[in-house]
């Protein structure tokens, strides 16, 4: 595995220098005249057209009647039967108080 890392730094290595040089060559060859590019057509000015300053009259729309809105019919009302009562949770007394743990003496000593 070393050595296909070092053999890609190696060649990598080479490139760049073969790349430098190429770039140096360029930068000495003689400086080439610049091509000219022909000159762009003007553009020809169009006429403004003239806005009319007023506004046309046009008849003003006239709405229809409002009808009255047709009534919603009235609906019966729903009762929805009582909830089933949940059943109680005993209740566990949970003791407040830590019972003491009785020590024993050690034995007594020859």
């Amino acid at each position: 595995m070393a050595s296909c890392n070092c053999l890609i730094i190696a060649l990598f290595l080479a490139l760049s220098f073969s790349w430098g040089e190429s770039a140096r060559h360029l930068q000495q060859l003689p400086n080439l005249p610049k091509p000219t590019s022909p000159p762009l057509p003007s553009i020809p000015t169009l006429p403004q057209p003239t806005l009319p300053t007023t506004q046309p009259s046009f008849p003003k729309p006239t709405l229809p009647p409002l009808t009255s809105l047709p009534t919603m019919p009235t609906l019966p009302k729903v009762t929805l039967p009582p909830l089933p009562s949940m059943p109680s949770i005993p209740t566990i007394p949970i003791p407040t108080t830590i019972p003491s743990i009785p020590f024993l003496s050690p034995p007594p000593g020859n």
